[in-house]
């Protein structure tokens, strides 16, 4: 399948390139108004009671907690009961357009105490914006920002809706700065890989292109579901990161044919049916287990995945139509602006060598690894989740500032309330003397610092309770617990909701649906990896080496994230991990390390179909593929490393991560480990069942057509 496709994009070359050229460039200029139908939300679970007791409220009793509050500042020598600030205040909040706000409350229209601070320094005013979606919020935000300034008076914002447009400014302006920094670097060292400008030149391109298909993708998408803005940031990462990775092998693998002596058309159609192939198992892989993240019922893990997904297929489909062709036009020319003469080996002796040793000692290399990253690992068991917060931000950032001063000295303000809804059952409001009783056992809750009614309406009541300490803190957490543990009133249901309920939500949401998400992560890298190889334990091995790979980058990021080791030299500050963030980094990290694993098994098993013997096939796999794995992983460890860069630790997580993982990955797990686990299980590495073996060929998707003598030109 995969050599006809090769034949087919040769002969078809011109009209192949054109196509898939201007099909990625028009998807590209339309795909660019994603950004203006970008959000922060979708952390919570549509399902659980939370949000059933903020539809209960909003529906009732109309929006209770603030969007955005404005904190004035006093200018010095004087009050916030100084009238010309009063006016000031009050002019700017008066003239807000009603079409954009539901409430407003401030300290200077209701001379409420608790809105101003002891000092009469601050003072504040709370708003409620009249869209119910999260994007419409903040786009409202960013039209009010300017009106809410009052003339002589120092005015900070703070809450949800404000932290969420800050976090997308910066996730803009990380994405630009990210691809200005890695481009430059990848390139130069693609050239050092290649030895020519022309052949460095292709991945970029691939990159580039991969990055303007996703981003039509993701706008298409957008018009019928909400996407969060990490989506693009996700899709620039893996599409220009993957892309150029693919793009190395393809090209390596076309010039490497060329050495051999094989014409401009074999060569394509050869680097197409093996290197292609691989890339398109690889990417089937890693688009799966993307796919995984959509069990979630979160729509910010769905939008990731949306993102992901687009870029990954995109980078394959480039890769293995445009990229093929490009090289059949270019040809010998594609080693053209050289910046050395000859065309490196296809076989990297010092990686022979290696493998030589390790043949030798399996078990010397193999438990030492083992015993290593199941101690990188231990930390997990220690791993807290939270949300995203403000604390995502710099410490230094105003809206972080002003939220945290806000919590601080008008906790009346902040996220530290639980919202309790009690409904009767049969169409009535519960009795005054059940409501009472509920209200004084709720009082009594440990962690719970005071209750109070706010109203009835209908066949609801609706209670507020102030949380003590952290609203994601352990205490907070454990009274929203208590408070969902109270008995109903009788003939009535009681929702407990607000910033901590929803938080603690959306993370049982995750665990809830974990145990299926690694049930389609396995199964299909198992059936996957066995059409591609035919063999039963390949699978399950490269199953249990990516799962290493991963406990052991979880135990890197929680010990630097969670319990704040090396935190300041990063910039962040240690808190729980956001299980969202984490369960992204697990798709991704688990695909990359199959895609590893895949390129480094396909030559070994192209080495044993040709005759080669269980040692010489894993010592020829890993010579001729092990400079470029490592080449790809260190490439994507530029692309990601940029992210970790990034002003939000969010995008930092997600990049240090990576980095963590390729590190690991691509040396001691790919060049060593693996190596040692196949000497280990000699032929049996190979084996499968007849009738499973039969049914991998009928299948057709294993192309070994190389004949054996390019397969045992370079045994040792």
């Amino acid at each position: 399948m995969f050599g006809s496709l090769g034949g087919l994009v040769y002969r078809r070359r011109w009209i192949v390139a054109v196509v898939v050229l201007a099909a990625t460039v028009l998807s590209g200029i339309w795909g660019l108004g994603v950004f203006d139908r970008l959000g922060q939300g979708g952390y919570q679970d549509p399902g659980s009671e939370s949000t059933q007791a903020s539809d209960i409220v909003r529906q009732n009793f109309g929006q209770q907690q603030a969007d955005v509050v404005v904190m004035y500042t006093a200018p010095h020598g004087k009050t916030v009961d100084d009238p010309a600030m009063g006016r000031a205040i009050t002019s700017s909040l008066r003239d807000l357009p009603s079409g954009s706000v539901s409430d407003v409350k401030s300290y200077w229209d209701t001379p409420t105490p608790q809105l101003a601070d002891r000092e009469k320094r601050h003072g504040l005013a709370t708003i409620a914006l009249s869209d119910n979606d999260v994007s419409g919020k903040q786009q409202q935000f960013e039209q009010l920002r300017d009106r809410l300034k009052a003339d002589g008076v120092r005015t900070d914002f703070a809450g949800t809706v404000p932290t969420y447009v800050t976090m997308t400014e910066k996730s803009s302006a990380d994405l630009v700065f990210a691809e200005t920094v890695s481009l430059p670097i990848v390139l130069v060292l693609l050239v050092l890989v290649f030895g020519s400008v022309v052949a460095a030149a292709l991945p970029v391109l691939v990159g580039g292109l991969s990055i303007l298909g996703a981003l039509g993708v993701l706008h298409l998408i957008s018009l019928g579901v909400e996407v969060n803005t990490f989506a693009v940031n996700v899709a620039t990462l893996l599409g220009l990161g993957l892309a150029i990775d693919y793009g190395l092998f393809i090209v390596g693998r076309f010039r490497e044919e060329l050495g051999r002596g094989a014409s401009t058309a074999d060569a394509v159609r050869t680097t197409v049916s093996t290197a292609g192939r691989t890339v398109a198992f690889s990417a089937s892989l890693l688009v799966i287990a993307l796919a995984s993240l959509l069990v979630f019922p979160l729509d910010f893990l769905r939008g990731l995945s949306y993102g992901g997904m687009s870029s990954v297929a995109i980078a394959a489909i480039v890769s293995v139509t445009l990229l093929p062709a490009l090289l059949g036009v270019l040809g010998p020319r594609v080693d053209k602006l050289a910046v050395r003469k000859k065309r490196p080996a296809a076989d990297a002796p010092l990686l022979r060598r290696l493998g030589n040793v390790v043949m030798r000692r399996p078990v010397r290399f193999a438990a030492p690894i083992l015993i290593g990253l199941a101690v990188l690992a231990v930390p997990v068991s220690g791993i807290e989740f939270g949300p995203t917060t403000e604390k995502a931000l710099p410490a230094d950032n105003p809206t972080r500032q002003t939220t945290e001063l806000v919590s601080e000295r008008f906790p009346q303000a902040g996220n530290n309330a639980a919202q309790i809804v009690l409904r009767g059952q049969h169409g009535t409001a519960p009795s005054e003397s059940a409501v009472a009783r509920f209200t004084s056992a709720a009082d009594q809750v440990s962690g719970v610092d005071g209750v109070r009614p706010v109203g009835a309406r209908g066949d609801a009541v609706l209670l507020q309770a102030t949380l003590a300490g952290d609203p994601v803190g352990t205490q907070a957490k454990d009274a929203v617990h208590s408070l969902r543990e109270l008995p109903d009133p009788a003939g009535s249901e009681v929702f407990v909701g607000g910033f901590t309920a929803q938080s603690e939500d959306s993370v049982q949401a995750i665990f809830d649906k974990l145990p299926l998400m690694a049930a389609i992560l396995a199964g299909a890298t198992l059936v996957l990896m066995f059409l591609a190889f035919g063999s039963v334990l390949l699978p399950v091995k490269a199953v249990l080496m990516s799962l290493l790979s991963l406990g052991a980058s979880f135990g890197v990021l929680v010990w630097i994230f969670q319990y704040g080791h090396g935190a300041e030299a990063l910039g962040i500050t240690p808190q729980p991990v956001e299980a969202g963030m984490l369960v992204l980094v697990g798709a991704v990290v688990f695909g990359l390390s199959t895609d590893y694993e895949t390129f480094l098994l396909s030559r070994m098993v192209e080495a044993r179909g040709a005759g080669q013997s269980t040692p010489d096939a894993v010592r020829t796999g890993l010579a001729r593929t092990g400079t470029m794995i490592s080449a790809a992983a260190l490439l994507l460890i530029v692309v990601t490393g940029a992210f970790a860069l990034s002003e939000l630790s969010n995008m930092r997580f997600i990049g240090v991560g990576m980095i963590v993982a390729l590190a690991l990955d691509a040396t001691v797990v790919r060049m060593m480990l693996v190596p040692a686990v196949l000497r280990l299980l000699g032929n049996a590495s190979w084996w499968a069942p007849g009738p499973l073996r039969r049914l991998q060929r009928r299948a057709g998707l294993a192309e070994i057509e190389e004949p054996a003598e390019r397969e045992l030109e370079r045994v040792g």
